[in-house]
């Protein structure tokens, strides 16, 4: 599995690793999974995504998987982005 999932996939270089991370936190919001989804996410800022673009990807969500999933999402990412300010505060 873990071949499969992190070099099959991720050592695939047709997609870039910030779009990928984007495309993986619209399907895993759908499948409600919160505790990877906030993983996922710190990996798409590690990843290249900028604030805009994940606001963008959390619109994407409370459209198409809905609002709780995506009200959900939101509590998540401004949780993260409040611990990376304070960091660097």
């Amino acid at each position: 599995m873990t071949e499969l999932c992190w070099g099959f996939d991720w050592g695939d270089d047709t997609l870039p690793p910030k779009t990928r991370s984007m495309l993986n936190l619209t399907m895993i919001a759908a499948l409600n999974r919160m505790t990877e989804w906030e993983l996922r996410f710190k990996g798409a800022i590690k990843n290249g995504c900028t604030p805009e673009e994940l606001r963008a990807v959390l619109h994407v969500i409370s459209i198409h998987c809905g609002i709780p999933a995506g009200v959900e999402c939101f509590r998540i990412a401004n949780r993260v982005f409040a611990e990376l300010e304070e960091r660097v505060a």
